[in-house]
């Protein structure tokens, strides 16, 4: 028992932890808003239904580097867990490239960490140059991770969501966001 407490007391100082049964809601979650959104924006049947499996998928990545993240390699240190955690989306890609998966679901899995004005990685790409798939993965990513709860924090109530996306809005391609909007306040009008 005070093994546990010593393990349970480590792992509650880290910044980030992995829980599959998390992500696996937290895919599902991107996976329906990115098909909605891809439909609110006109893209073709194929595409929206490929942006589903891309939400689901966005995340595989983390698999690899779950041993890492939950603290069982040798001294992790906090700090390097965010450099290798942005390895993820190039993980996840690499995972899935020979497998079958379409050259627009790759691409979105590998870039859905890009930001609009170009701070985002793996790639710093900026504007048009981020795939639309990737630019609508962003913004249902960032959404569902903030709408979920965290070991580390409490789930944030959709207005705040919105506010605190709105802050940062230099990272979302604003055609998407607009569009973004409109999906999530109709889907809370139909509640």
């Amino acid at each position: 028992m005070e093994k546990l407490s010593s393990e349970q007391s480590e792992t509650s100082d880290r910044v980030l932890e992995f829980d599959l049964s998390a992500e696996l809601r937290h895919g599902i979650a991107v996976s329906n808003l990115a098909y909605a959104l891809s439909k609110e924006l006109g893209l073709p049947h194929e595409q929206c239904y490929d942006l589903a499996i891309a939400g689901m998928l966005h995340d595989i990545g983390k698999l690899k580097l779950r041993s890492y993240i939950n603290g069982q390699e040798s001294n992790p240190m906090v700090i390097e867990e965010l450099k290798y955690v942005r390895m993820h989306s190039t993980l996840g890609y690499e995972e899935l490239k020979d497998q079958g998966y379409s050259d627009f679901v790759l691409e979105s899995i590998l870039y859905h960490h890009e930001n609009y004005d170009g701070s985002g990685y793996p790639s710093n790409l900026a504007g048009k140059e981020i795939p639309i798939g990737a630019r609508i993965l962003r913004v249902c990513d960032v959404f569902c991770a903030l709408s979920q709860e965290r070991s580390y924090r409490k789930a944030f109530d959709k207005h705040t969501v919105m506010e605190l996306m709105i802050d940062e809005i230099k990272n979302f391609d604003l055609e998407v966001f607009l569009a973004f909007q409109r999906v999530v306040h109709a889907s809370q009008a139909g509640k």
